[in-house]
């Protein structure tokens, strides 16, 4: 997937790489012991963003274990469906989540 992204990928990593996230150093497609990969991870914020498509099944007992092995490694997930990412204002989303926590207030 790193090489071809879906289209809602891209439109959050265009966000992810723009002030005010940019600090926060996110990657794309980050492998997590060689046992998960993450869509999108900043190591120094401890937060791992995942867009889930349709066929994502996040009742399944692998998805509850891959969340909670990642949560045990201090790691907070926030998700997004492909619906999220296309109706919703992602920056304004996760300013709202992370400011005053890892991000400073606007001025």
């Amino acid at each position: 997937m790193r090489n071809a992204p879906t289209p809602y990928e891209r439109a959050v990593w265009r966000i992810l790489r723009a002030a005010p996230f940019d600090v926060l150093h996110f990657r794309r497609q980050v492998p997590f012991a060689g046992r998960y990969i993450a869509d999108f991870a900043s190591h120094r914020a401890r937060i791992i963003i995942e867009i889930d498509g349709s066929t994502h099944d996040l009742d399944s007992a692998a998805e509850a274990a891959r969340t909670a092995w990642l949560n045990t490694q201090g790691y907070c997930l926030i998700r997004f469906s492909n619906a999220d990412v296309a109706e919703a204002d992602i920056a304004r989303t996760l300013t709202h989540q992370l400011v005053g926590v890892l991000l400073p207030p606007p001025p």
